[in-house]
């Protein structure tokens, strides 16, 4: 025994628990210096016998204490644990859990993002005689053990982007992912293709990608944990952790200091265990599927027989997946309970074929959607009675039978018919045509050519006003601001020379747009529902969806009932059927005003709803953004589950043949726009607009930067390819109108 060395590692063992409890002054801790202390001193005198039985008794209280205060862990020292230097890494498990690997898309430093490691892995399974070598792409986020270069673990958005390409590459060659979650959040940084875009692509693709997703989490923070983790089975490590914020931001969101200072001790740690961020927690709400036991106080590279541990459940969750989707129904049953009793030291020992055809690939899509469909439906309150509920079963049943006979059934018979009719008609213009010809060569000269018509598509409509953009606004709603008998001053006064403006004329007449440079002043969502819609066409729905708090988080509940009754509404969603300019769309709306417009559980369901009604009626769906700012830190993981959730629904409409526009207003940030929104091919943009993945302070504080003013402006957002165009609000209607006929076409639906 080398007497040195073992006494290094318990030394070493100290200190990591010292960094786990930090300044809390645990007992045991100061138990096990004290006699590390006296084992150094009484070492020197001793005989190598005694040393020995020293040491033994040493590591025996080690380990009793390390159990007896693993049981005393708090969420917020699990926190510690998951980013402590010596926690394991995705190296640590390739090296342990997989038999032979290999890194592509780059290797450390000189990677394009060393924050995601991608490897290409197999794993080696014995059956009697026969050996099986199952391959499997391995993507996850790689923090290292102190490597500064890879930014703890935050990916940018390039880094997410090669994440989304090898997991298309794994799609291709019909092999299984295994993704590991080890994030504190995605890099706030909008460069292209922006942190919200890519993170957006990458749950719009993984919704439907047509092979096994296992993830593993250990530190999900937020966004960033989202990019890589839609998948089939999730499963999380004992002390690991996953949150819609990390503890500390949410405690200073609570404690409502300024950016640079840091929230008490005690609201960080009571922001940790309201938020209900462990393993369990999340189990218990649905989020995760199994929870990985690790050693005491967390697993570290030297946990030899851990990683044995996650090898076979990362075995069993792959295949059982395979089984739940493959082969018929009575033989895919008996072996799915016949490996529910196998040990997990046993996983091995049943072979199961890693690959898919096309129909058993289709239900793996579909049972990955009802999965996430499932989650979070008891976050939110529905007072919807009993009646209306009936009510509308049976009109969604209508719905869908008059979509099947018109779009499905007589579009089958009718195309076929519409294509012979159309070559008929077109040989009878040839025949026709040769049959006149000699007749208009006595007929003279031809009908005289419609100058009106030829002046009306070569000008302006309205050339003589000089711009078509009157504030011919509905009298029915007239903002606040446009009732203060003042005069208002443009920002752009100073460089662009702006005159003052009479208030009731700039947000009456001029739709609060200053009229010498176009600045665009906010204006309350009320002011799109009475100048852009029809009057008196909106029939909203699922109105009785109320916001919750579904963690009984401190003092929110006090918060949401003073928004609802302060704006009559009773969440930050309006979902609402509606007609512009006499085209039927359905909307869903995010009001600013609600909590920021935040999204919660209530949220997303409204969101997923009215998704499923514009694909069952066949109607072109809106999302107009009047300000959004992320996920509702107070609904926890019940929130940012939304971001899958309503995203796969997204995609479940658009591959129906769905026409899913977004429209911009005000300020767009974090959870909503880097998912469901940010997925739309069509986003567009009002000029006064701010769009973005994390606001100015959240970068300041992550990457320790300073931004520009102009940072998160709708034209750099243009400019990254984030948008596809800027609209000046006085033309909203105009415009939209013009977007669902030319990208729509003339039935607003299938493209």
């Amino acid at each position: 025994m080398d007497i040195e060395k073992s006494t290094y590692e318990l030394a070493d063992r100290l200190q990591y628990i010292k960094d786990i409890f930090g300044q809390k002054g645990v007992e045991g801790v100061s138990l096990l210096e004290s006699k590390l202390d006296e084992f150094r001193a009484r070492e020197p005198g001793a005989s190598f016998p005694q040393k020995v039985k020293m040491l033994a008794q040493l590591e025996d209280l080690f380990v009793f204490l390390e159990k007896k205060l693993d049981t005393e862990l708090t969420p917020m020292d699990k926190v510690r644990i998951v980013r402590h230097p010596q926690r394991i890494t995705l190296k640590d498990i390739l090296e342990f859990v997989y038999d032979n690997y290999t890194e592509i898309g780059g290797q450390d430093e000189y990677s394009i993002d060393p924050s995601m490691l991608i490897a290409r892995a197999y794993i080696t399974r014995r059956q009697g005689d026969k050996v099986y070598n199952q391959s499997v792409m391995v993507i996850g986020q790689e923090k290292g053990h102190g490597q500064e270069f890879r930014n703890g673990g935050s990916v940018k958005p390039w880094g997410n982007a090669k994440a989304l390409q090898y997991m298309k590459v794994a799609e291709t060659e019909n092999i299984p992912i295994h993704a590991y979650v080890f994030t504190p959040g995605a890099f706030p940084v909008e460069d292209y293709p922006g942190a919200a875009q890519q993170i957006a692509r990458n749950l719009y693709e993984m919704a439907g990608i047509k092979v096994p997703v296992v993830a593993c989490f250990s530190e999900g923070g937020s966004g960033g944990a989202e990019a890589i983790s839609l998948a089939d089975t999730r499963l999380m490590l004992s002390h690991g952790y996953y949150s819609v914020i990390s503890p500390e931001r949410a405690g200073a969101i609570e404690s409502g200091i300024r950016q640079g200072q840091r929230a008490p001790v005690e609201m960080i740690e009571g922001c940790a265990q309201n938020l209900k961020i462990t393993a369990e927690d999340n189990q218990a709400m649905g989020y995760i599927d199994r929870v990985i036991q690790e050693p005491p106080l967390g697993a570290r590279p030297i946990h030899y027989d851990f990683f044995k541990c996650l090898r076979q459940e990362m075995i069993m969750a792959t295949d059982e997946v395979y089984l739940g989707v493959r082969g018929m129904k009575l033989f895919r049953t008996m072996a799915l309970q016949r490996r529910k009793k196998v040990s997990a030291a046993d996983a091995e020992s049943m072979y199961v074929r890693w690959a898919l055809n096309e129909d058993a690939a289709e239900r793996l899509v579909w049972r990955r959607y009802t999965k996430f469909r499932n989650m979070a439906r008891t976050a939110c309150l529905d007072k919807t009675s009993f009646s209306m509920r009936m009510a509308e079963s049976v009109q969604q049943m209508s719905w869908a039978t008059y979509s099947y006979l018109r779009y499905e059934l007589m579009r089958a018979y009718g195309e076929k018919l519409k294509g012979f009719m159309g070559e008929v008609e077109a040989e009878a213009r040839v025949v026709a045509e040769k049959m006149l010809r000699p007749l208009k060569r006595f007929s003279g000269k031809g009908k005289g050519v419609d100058t009106q018509t030829i002046q009306k598509l070569t000008e302006l409509s309205c050339p003589e006003e000089g711009t078509c953009l009157a504030g011919d606004w509905d009298e029915g709603y007239l903002s606040p601001k446009g009732r203060e008998d003042r005069a208002v001053t443009c920002p752009n006064a100073a460089t662009h020379g702006c005159l003052d403006l009479w208030a009731p004329d700039l947000f009456g007449d001029f739709a609060g747009v200053c009229q010498y440079c176009g600045h665009h002043f906010p204006m309350e969502y009320q002011w799109f529902l009475n100048n852009v819609l029809d009057k008196n066409s909106i029939v909203e729905f699922n109105a009785e969806i109320e916001a919750t708090n579904p963690l009984n988080y401190p003092g929110f509940d006090q918060k949401l009932e003073a928004a609802k009754k302060k704006l009559n509404l009773k969440s930050s969603c309006m979902t609402f059927e509606t007609s512009i300019d006499g085209l039927k769309v359905v909307v869903g709306m995010l009001v600013a005003p609600f909590r920021g417009g935040t999204v919660g559980a209530a949220e997303g369901e409204k969101f997923i709803r009215a998704l499923s009604r514009a694909r069952k009626k066949h109607y072109p769906f809106l999302a107009y953004v009047h300000g959004t700012a992320g996920i509702r830190i107070q609904e926890g993981t019940n929130g940012v589950i939304q971001m899958p959730r309503v995203t796969m629904a997204v995609r479940r409409y658009a591959e129906a043949g769905g026409l899913y526009l977004v429209l911009y207003d005000t300020n767009s940030y974090a959870g909503p726009v880097a998912s469901f929104l940010g997925c739309s091919p069509y986003q567009f943009s009002v000029r006064s607009a701010n769009i973005g993945f994390a606001g100015p302070g959240v970068i300041k504080e992550t990457t320790g930067t300073d931004i520009p003013p102009n940072y998160h402006q709708a034209y750099n957002a243009l400019a990254r390819g984030h948008i596809q165009g800027i609209w000046d609000r006085r033309e909203i209607k105009k415009n939209l109108v013009q977007a669902f006929q030319t990208i729509g076409g003339r039935n607003l639906y299938y493209r």
